[in-house]
């Protein structure tokens, strides 16, 4: 069965195809109806003359016109994409990286060293290996007299070599940094200590280059003084008022330690001056004033 549609003798009927044999012949397609051979396949029409072709597997093939492609997907073929790699600068990297760790490293040192500087004196003191505070050992050795008047006149007997105290000389050794190249007198030497100087002293006959690595230890620096001294079994001797530390080597680091903890720190004379003493080498001392001290006291 055929329907005709409207449109007048000047249109081409459209055909509906019901699937049966039409009379006289085969039935119609659309490719027929459109002036096209048929290819032996069934399509359904569009207006246009649009067809589309089925795969063996029952799935349409791609857009209209295109060639089937690989895995039924028309086209070119995909390009893959070229990988650029870049070099990394690693020189500035390092550079900053370096910088990073040189200043956690100033910072580190400097809160150490505000935090041990916090610390009393007496603690940083007591931590340098081997050094001796006479003030708890032997407090007595320091103080002979029991309080009572500590300057003497003459030469004076020490229980310990050098000394680090007890009754002294009225006149002082001068100790703003003197570097003395000859022995001194202990009494002298001791009031410096009474001062808070510290007192270095060395073996003789020491070579002329470790004598200078000490020097530069002392020349310049305020409230000590230095000097060779007779008989010292140990390389080096350090003193304040009530502590010692022998040492064998000049470049020993507890040296400096030992002057950073004590000087000034260790004087049981608070704001006595370091200026203005003996000058003089030799280990007599040297009675300045001695005589107009005993006019004074003969005439009170």
């Amino acid at each position: 069965m055929s329907i005709s549609t409207q449109g007048g003798d000047n249109r081409n009927p459209s055909v509906v195809s019901t699937g049966k044999p039409a009379a006289g012949g085969k039935p119609r397609t659309d490719d027929k109806a459109a002036g096209k051979p048929a290819k032996g396949k069934p399509a359904s029409g569009r207006a246009g003359g649009a067809t589309a072709a089925r795969t063996a597997g029952g799935k349409t093939s791609g857009k209209p016109g295109g060639k089937a492609g690989k895995g039924g997907k028309g086209g070119r073929k995909p390009v893959k994409p070229v990988k650029v790699t870049q070099e990394r600068n690693w020189g500035p990297i390092a550079l900053m990286v370096g910088v990073g760790v040189l200043a956690t490293a100033i910072i580190g040192y400097g809160a150490y060293a505000v935090s041990q500087e916090a610390r009393s004196w007496q603690d940083r003191a007591s931590d340098i290996t081997d050094l001796v505070n006479y003030r708890e050992a032997n407090p007595a050795a320091l103080d002979p007299m029991a309080g009572k008047q500590s300057h003497e006149w003459g030469p004076l007997e020490y229980e310990i070599q050098p000394p680090v105290g007890s009754s002294h000389n009225p006149n002082w050794q001068n100790c703003m940094g003197d570097v003395y190249d000859a022995p001194i007198a202990s009494e002298h030497a001791v009031h410096s200590m009474e001062h808070g100087a510290v007192w270095l002293t060395y073996q003789e006959g020491l070579p002329a280059d470790q004598i200078e690595t000490l020097a530069s230890k002392i020349q310049g620096n305020e409230y000590t003084l230095m000097s060779p001294f007779e008989g010292l079994e140990s390389t080096v001797s350090l003193q304040a008022w009530g502590y010692q530390l022998a040492i064998d080597d000049v470049d020993d680091p507890r040296i400096d330690e030992f002057i950073r903890a004590l000087r000034q720190n260790a004087t049981v004379e608070p704001g006595a001056t370091c200026s203005g003493g003996i000058t003089a080498t030799g280990t007599t001392p040297r009675d300045i004033g001695a005589q107009e001290q005993q006019m004074d006291g003969a005439g009170s």
